[in-house]
């Protein structure tokens, strides 16, 4: 659900409005333009544009980020591909690099009606017990489908270089970490020694959206029996389709975790009814017809990768990049996270950690 604009995040209305029109997207640039903003999402900023009774949603890099990551160019090459071939993809109208529009690189897409199952979202309707694993099937379902894309029939095959993905993950992310790293936390360095010293040679390739879970989904209704959409496919790529499936996994929260991990990152997963992370790998698994080895790895390769996500957030916000009071804390995330990895490896599995 969208809300006001949060203070420093603001669109040019009047500039907006003119590029709007030169796109063919509106008829005129004099037209009341509505702007809210999407206030879920940690990483680029979302908002609605309603205006001649139509509704537009604009993505935009978080002000203060590096392009890494960012790349609005890309996600909406990622998208244009899947127009072609994935009903699961939103429809993409135009991008542009031009910052002078609105003061950085963006892309207008279509608004998808339907239900984003966050936290207070599923408090709110109160989603039974008996729900949730109706949910979690089509969620996996659509999951799988995605993993079995021909990616080369949408246009994609260049989207990425599938060999050699594992090494330059765990490259990337150990660099990432090292960079925007404000305080030492042991278990990190741990983490990503491991992770360099056990990972796999030899995956599958696939398309992978490397950001999976329930708040990044579009259920049609309240059945939850239908995806009409798929959303943030800023980190889109070509790799391991289980290292896709390690970060769901990383976000896929317990009762049984830590009550700093339920309670200061709450996820619908925690909620009665969800299956287990060893209950998903096992529908994962079946579902798709491949076998899940090296589980440990790609469970503390999500979490070690979800951790250093959190940590540039917080480290923008320590700069004074962003004043968004939700990253406030972000530092405790990404010890905690970091402190999941560590444990996961050291008792050798995914759950019952502490």
């Amino acid at each position: 659900m969208s809300q006001q604009v949060r203070k420093g995040e603001g669109l040019p209305a009047e500039t907006l409005k003119a590029f709007l029109q030169k796109k063919e997207l509106i008829q005129a640039a004099t037209s009341e333009l509505k702007v809210t903003q999407f206030a879920t999402g940690f990483s680029n900023l979302t908002y609605l544009l309603e205006i001649e009774n139509k509704s537009y949603v604009l993505r935009r890099p978080p002000v203060g980020a590096v392009k890494r990551g960012h790349d609005m160019g890309r996600e909406f090459k990622v998208l244009s591909g899947l127009n072609k071939g994935f009903s699961k993809a939103p429809k993409v109208y135009v991008y542009t690099d031009n910052a002078e529009t609105i003061g950085a690189p963006f892309y207008l897409m279509e608004y998808v009606n339907g239900i984003i199952l966050s936290t207070k979202e599923a408090r709110k309707r109160e989603v039974l017990a008996t729900e949730f694993p109706v949910i979690a099937a089509s969620w996996l379902d659509t999951f799988v489908e995605l993993h079995q894309l021909d990616y080369e029939a949408v246009g994609l095959g260049n989207l990425g270089r599938p060999k050699g993905y594992v090494e330059r993950q765990i490259t990337n992310w150990g660099k990432q970490y090292l960079k925007a790293a404000t305080e030492e936390i042991a278990e990190a360095q741990q983490v990503m020694q491991w992770l360099e010293n056990n990972q796999p040679r030899e995956y599958q390739h696939s398309l992978i959206h490397n950001d999976y879970k329930y708040d990044n989904v579009v259920f049609e209704d309240d059945k939850w029996q239908n995806i009409t959409a798929i959303l943030d496919w800023e980190m889109c790529t070509l790799g391991d389709p289980l290292m896709d499936l390690g970060t769901s996994l990383a976000y896929w929260s317990m009762p049984s975790d830590s009550p700093l991990i339920t309670q200061g990152w709450p996820s619908p997963t925690t909620m009665l009814g969800n299956p287990s992370r060893t209950e998903l790998v096992e529908m994962y698994a079946q579902k798709s017809g491949q076998p899940i080895n090296h589980l440990v790895f790609y469970y503390a390769y999500g979490l070690f990768k979800v951790a250093v996500i959190v940590q540039q957030i917080y480290y923008r916000y320590s700069k004074g990049l962003t004043t968004d009071p939700r990253f406030a804390n972000l530092n405790q995330a990404t010890c905690l996270f970091m402190m999941m990895a560590w444990q996961a490896i050291q008792k050798n599995k995914i759950e019952k950690l502490f």
